[in-house]
């Protein structure tokens, strides 16, 4: 009998492309799934169970165990460097994290960063050999720079239509993101044979896509 996965999955944008890429792996995923407000979605027929989470809490149910295996962002493993496994690249929901700011910023002594990212952004600068004050926040992190919070940010980037309409210009790319698929290190042992069957299909998938 096949072991079923329970796979966490994030809401919102990058399901919706998780979702797609696997229903082309060949797993039928029902699309009505895509608008459910369930939190956890059987889906026997594919050996699957979905557990639906936000974003930045997909690491910390596959590390803990609760979930077998994971989609999530790359900026989600950088910043809580989880103790799992990264089996795939998925090539989803790409975008970057970059530094952004006002066109006329000026260099300062000890400038202030806002950021949702507060690892990432330290270790940055770190490495760059600045220092600087990073201060966390959990949305609307274009507004600190506005209103004289701080001096940059540190944020994710998809088509930078939101930085162009309030005014903002990326000023250095840190790193680009995608979607990983990730896997709890027990469960990899212990249901290795299912894992790996799906990673197969995924990457088939993937494969022919890029030659198409």
């Amino acid at each position: 009998m096949q072991d079923v996965l329970k796979v966490a999955m994030p809401k919102g944008r990058i399901y919706k492309q998780a979702s797609k890429l696997f229903r082309e792996a060949g797993f039928p995923i029902p699309e009505d799934m895509d608008d459910s407000r369930k939190l956890i979605i059987p889906v026997p027929e594919a050996g699957l169970e979905f557990i639906m989470a936000k974003p930045v809490d997909v690491a910390t149910y596959v590390e803990y165990g609760v979930a077998d295996i994971g989609v999530v962002g790359k900026d989600v493993l950088m910043e809580e460097n989880r103790d799992v496994y990264e089996l795939l690249d998925l090539g989803i929901a790409r975008c970057r994290m970059s530094v952004i700011g006002l066109p006329d910023w000026q260099p300062v002594l000890n400038p202030r960063v806002a950021t949702k990212y507060p690892n990432v952004a330290s270790q940055y600068f770190r490495e760059q050999g600045q220092q600087v004050e990073v201060i966390k926040l959990n949305g609307s992190i274009e507004l600190a720079p506005l209103i004289g919070l701080a001096d940059r940010i540190v944020d994710m980037v998809e088509t930078g239509q939101t930085l162009r309409e309030n005014g903002l210009v990326e000023q250095e790319q840190i790193f680009s993101i995608t979607s990983r698929l990730i896997a709890n290190r027990v469960s990899y042992r212990m249901k290795n044979e299912s894992i790996q069957s799906l990673c197969d299909k995924l990457q088939q998938k993937m494969a022919s896509a890029g030659k198409a």
